[in-house]
């Protein structure tokens, strides 16, 4: 099968990645489930040829990747009529291999994909710092995509991108939206928002906090009356708070809580959970910076935050275990699957004792 023709039904079998590796048939993921196609098993030979398909749909050079001492290349690239692509390429046992994201055209709707209005609303935000965090795959850069296009149709502003690679295209609305790749258009994560801030920018979205440098630039920004988006891979916003902190000397951790007390306004954690149906379901933990929640970060008592946030369902906020046991209650997701994600096992599991 050709690639385009593979990608093509990937994109119709509404399929998340597709994986070229060695030693298998080409394979993919739906609901987080593997499938493996029926096709022969794949040959280092028949990696490399399919992985310099890639590039050469992407219109890329594969030569910088297989000059380069990283051994692995991201990107992204589109097909006329059906959809986006992001391309991780890497060497594994001394062959080629890759797994490619499908992106379908057009920007994701919130409502299908379960995104609650307490997460959209935080498009009306004009200041300060909001992350959304969680692993992999777990769909940060598609919820920032949806905030995104809420601004883009519901205020005016600059709106500035910068991400590794740009996965959803957004068409200027009643906002001006400028998209910046790096390492394409710019190099770092950090150059990038030091550009951006000379660029007249309401609004900065930054695809990953990587290193202390870009935390840094990103919550001076912050500091500036700029509204910053980004992600990190934590799975609560106590973990995110000791993770940002934690990437610090010991010597400037006083400081880099001092300042997200005042810049940090919320922080989004997700993770997609298997359904009863053989589905998948969002779960999200929503924090918002109260005067208690910025006290807990100037007195280093992080740990405290989930028992604030627990208590403060009237004002928009939830934990993971309560979004959790919320999907138990409906229906929509086994007390298994709750545990099995959950945050406090032994908490939840007692809760779920009184759950028919």
């Amino acid at each position: 099968m050709e690639l385009e023709s593979l990608l093509q039904h990937m994109v119709d079998a509404k399929a998340s990645d597709v994986f070229v590796v060695a030693g298998l048939p080409l394979s993919y993921a739906v609901s987080g489930r593997q499938v493996r196609s029926d096709s022969d098993e794949l040959s280092p030979t028949d990696t490399k040829g399919l992985v310099e398909e890639v590039y050469r749909i992407a219109g890329r050079d594969p030569r910088p990747f297989e000059e380069s001492a990283n051994h692995d290349d991201d990107f992204s690239f589109a097909l006329p009529g059906v959809g986006r692509f992001r391309a991780n390429v890497f060497r594994q046992r001394g062959s080629y291999g890759a797994v490619i994201r499908v992106i379908p055209f057009g920007l994701p709707d919130p409502a299908e994909l379960n995104i609650p209005e307490e997460v959209l609303a935080l498009s009306r935000l004009t200041k300060g710092l909001v992350l959304v965090t969680g692993p992999a795959g777990a769909g940060k850069t598609t919820t920032l995509a949806c905030i995104i296009d809420r601004m883009n149709h519901e205020r005016q502003g600059h709106i500035i991108t910068m991400e590794d690679p740009i996965e959803y295209v957004h068409s200027h609305g009643t906002c001006i939206v400028t998209q910046r790749e790096v390492p394409t258009d710019i190099a770092t994560y950090a150059e990038a928002l030091r550009s951006a801030m000379r660029e007249s920018p309401d609004v900065m979205l930054l695809g990953e906090m990587r290193d202390p440098e870009t935390i840094s630039t990103a919550v001076t920004a912050a500091e500036m009356a700029q509204l910053i988006l980004s992600t990190l891979h934590t799975l609560s916003a106590a973990d995110t708070v000791d993770r940002i902190v934690d990437s610090f000397p010991a010597n400037q951790q006083r400081q880099i809580r001092v300042q997200l007390a005042m810049v940090l306004e919320a922080i989004v954690c997700q993770q997609l959970v298997p359904t009863r149906d053989g589905s998948m379901v969002p779960a999200f933990e929503i924090m918002h910076s109260t005067t208690a929640i910025r006290n807990l970060l100037r007195e280093e008592k992080a740990y405290q935050i989930d028992s604030v946030i627990a208590a403060s369902g009237a004002k928009g906020m939830r934990t993971m275990d309560q979004s959790l046991y919320a999907l138990v209650q409906d229906g929509t997701i086994t007390k298994e699957v709750a545990l099995a994600h959950s945050i406090h096992h032994e908490a939840l599991e007692r809760r779920l004792e009184d759950v028919r």
